[in-house]
């Protein structure tokens, strides 16, 4: 890593994507570059979005750092994410959530390896959304399993996952699905 600007930017490239708070020692290791300079990264940047006055903050919680809307947008925040709500899904999410709806109960990884991507951030949307729900972990990996919620089965307008429109035998890739299938 360099020891330049660059591990503010790698910081920032990293806490993007993480979804609780994250030690600056394992900041530090992921980074490959000493912890002070890690902490002294940090807090600049802290220091530097507070005085800009953006939208976000860099925050130091539960032994860890990760960015926050700022306390003063709560309201904006909090109106977008339900407001979101009625929002139309993505095709990745679509997609995802078709996997679960034939699929469930269905492990995070399954899912990834049918739709070959990951889709950590999809399945959070479609949780946050109400349309999938935890099912519990399986027995053999202790993963956790979704399945799709009663919400879901309203929106569509069908009684149970059973009702679901079946599957082609002809749609192509269907031989691929099963030993994926087998592979878990």
């Amino acid at each position: 890593m360099q020891a330049d600007g660059g591990i503010g930017a790698a910081l920032e490239a990293v806490l993007m994507v993480v979804d609780e708070p994250v030690s600056a020692a394992e900041l530090a290791a992921t980074l490959e570059v000493p912890q002070p300079e890690v902490e002294h990264a940090l807090a600049a940047l802290a220091a530097e979005y507070a005085a800009q006055g953006r939208g976000f903050e860099l925050r130091a919680v539960a032994g860890g750092w990760r960015f926050y809307s700022r306390p003063e947008f709560a309201d904006i925040v909090s109106k977008y994410v339900l407001e979101g709500q009625t929002a139309r899904l993505t095709q990745a999410a679509l997609e995802t959530l078709a996997v679960i709806a034939y699929r469930q109960p269905v492990a995070r990884s399954r899912v990834a390896a049918i739709r070959g991507v990951n889709v950590d951030s999809v399945v959070k949307t479609l949780v946050t959304r109400g349309l999938i729900e935890d099912a519990g972990n399986d027995p053999e990996s202790g993963a956790i399993l979704y399945q799709t919620t009663s919400y879901f089965l309203e929106r569509l307008g069908i009684g149970s996952a059973e009702d679901l429109p079946r599957l082609s035998p002809h749609l192509p890739g269907l031989d691929e699905l099963e030993a994926i299938d087998g592979a878990y």
